[in-house]
């Protein structure tokens, strides 16, 4: 048998205890037909992107031994059950390392969407300013020689007509050149 590892992604807008029932009988038919070797639970966690309208999922991680039948009949299961926004399984090497689950996760229901107030980053130290340090510094002229050989600087250029070409001729009391108003 090899080693396979299942994510299942939980409606969070059903009741606990669907979601724990949903997981349940996923974790029985694992233990009916192959051997459950981990399981964690990841709970409430925000999503990249939305699915069926949700922005966060109940995240349940299972790690099993099964033939590919179980598998068959787990996808078969997962795709019509109420509840599951995504699962999806993957084939993994037998020494391959228990995942873990991520580090963050997304507040609960009732939770405030705030920072705490320690995560604040601390206000950067007052460095004092001095005579010197205020000032700018000093621009060297170049000597004379060069200077004459140094192309003069381009000519300030007028600023775009955009605000009068963006008025229609009615607007602005002058048509077309070949519009006569007579």
């Amino acid at each position: 048998m090899r080693e396979y590892e299942l994510v299942l992604m939980l409606d969070p807008g059903r009741d606990a205890p669907a979601r724990d029932a949903v997981a349940n009988e996923a974790k029985g038919q694992i233990e009916a037909g192959g051997a459950l070797k981990h399981e964690n639970v990841w709970g409430l966690r925000k999503l990249a992107y939305e699915i069926a309208r949700c922005t966060e999922a109940d995240y349940r991680w299972f790690r099993f031994e099964a033939p590919t039948e179980l598998l068959e009949q787990l996808d078969h299961n997962l795709k019509i059950a109420d509840g599951v926004l995504r699962f999806r399984i993957f084939k993994v090497d037998a020494d391959t390392p228990v995942t873990v689950p991520p580090a963050t996760s997304a507040p609960g229901p009732g939770a405030s969407r705030e920072r705490p107030a320690e995560a604040a980053p601390a206000p950067a130290e007052a460095v004092p300013v001095t005579a010197e340090s205020a000032a700018p510094a000093a621009v060297a002229e170049p000597p004379a020689e060069l200077a004459a050989e140094a192309p003069a600087p381009p000519p300030e250029a007028e600023p775009p007509a955009e605000a009068e070409a963006s008025e229609s001729p009615a607007e602005s009391g002058e048509g077309e050149p070949g519009d006569s108003t007579e």
